[in-house]
């Protein structure tokens, strides 16, 4: 179905130039001289890489009908992932190239979001935010407290953020998903 520009939405899958994908971000710009233009982040399916598009506001786009599912992550067994579907029990399993991004911020448990088109998986979509423990943090310096100072964390998914000086060894922090940056001490 096609749709005009202006009509988009964030988290709609659309197909530009051969290429499916997600919109991650949506912007309506009017430019000083010129004719209006939406710019849009997209993520592909088949690459997984992000890459910024313009569309005219009166240019037709190709949008596609998606379905989301969600399933709790349970392991990992080599190149595969595995999930259950909390409702029926069933287990799945996930190539590793569709976690890729995201393996990082994922632990066991979480509810993560799998969006399938024509019935293949084609992403996984972590919530906003996750709460990951610090599993090493070096000691912050006393009194150096100019300029909002950061050390460097390691989580128990191997992930290293950036913290600030009084995060320690065994705190449990939240993580922004999309940014990948620390949030708060949950």
């Amino acid at each position: 179905m096609a749709v005009v520009a202006t009509k988009l939405r964030k988290g709609q899958a659309i197909k530009v130039k051969g290429d499916t994908g997600v919109i991650l971000e949506l912007v309506h710009r009017t430019p000083g001289k010129g004719n209006a233009l939406i710019m849009a982040t997209i993520r592909s399916f088949a690459s997984g890489k992000t890459k910024d598009i313009r569309f005219n506001p009166s240019e037709k786009v190709e949008t596609l009908m998606v379905n989301r599912i969600k399933l709790e992550y349970s392991y990992q067994d080599g190149s595969s992932y595995f999930f259950m579907d909390p409702e029926t029990y069933d287990s799945v399993e996930l190539p590793g190239n569709l976690l890729e991004d995201i393996a990082d911020m994922i632990t066991e448990n979480t509810v993560c979001e799998v969006v399938q088109l024509e019935g293949d998986p084609v992403a996984v979509e972590l919530p906003p935010t996750v709460e990951l423990k610090v599993t090493e943090a070096a000691e912050g310096l006393k009194g150096d407290t100019v300029n909002n100072p950061q050390k460097p964390a390691t989580l128990e998914t191997g992930k290293i953020v950036q913290v600030p000086l009084f995060v320690k060894t065994g705190d449990v922090i939240s993580v922004d998903t999309r940014t990948g940056k620390y949030l708060g001490r949950a």
